[in-house]
């Protein structure tokens, strides 16, 4: 039995969501520096738009979507839980 693509798709649009979080306040960091005060509310936006548009950009596969989605979601999760 395949999954269907429109479930998988459904999976990295979810991944997406804190994906593009952790992007937004990667974004922080890098112009700010480790005291970035109220940057995030300006670029966690931003990343959680592209993280979408990328989970909905057909150019390349749903699965390969997903991994991507799912592998920065748990990237982001690992860093933040180490540094926190």
């Amino acid at each position: 039995m395949q999954i269907p693509a429109s479930v998988i798709v459904a999976a990295a649009v979810l991944m997406a969501l804190p994906f593009g979080w952790g992007l937004g306040v990667l974004a922080a960091y890098l112009l700010a520096g480790s005291n970035f005060g109220q940057l995030p509310v300006a670029t966690v936006p931003i990343g959680i738009i592209a993280a979408l548009a990328f989970a909905f950009w057909s150019r390349f596969t749903p699965i390969t979507r997903l991994k991507v989605t799912f592998g920065g979601t748990v990237a982001f999760a690992l860093i933040g839980w180490l540094f926190a």
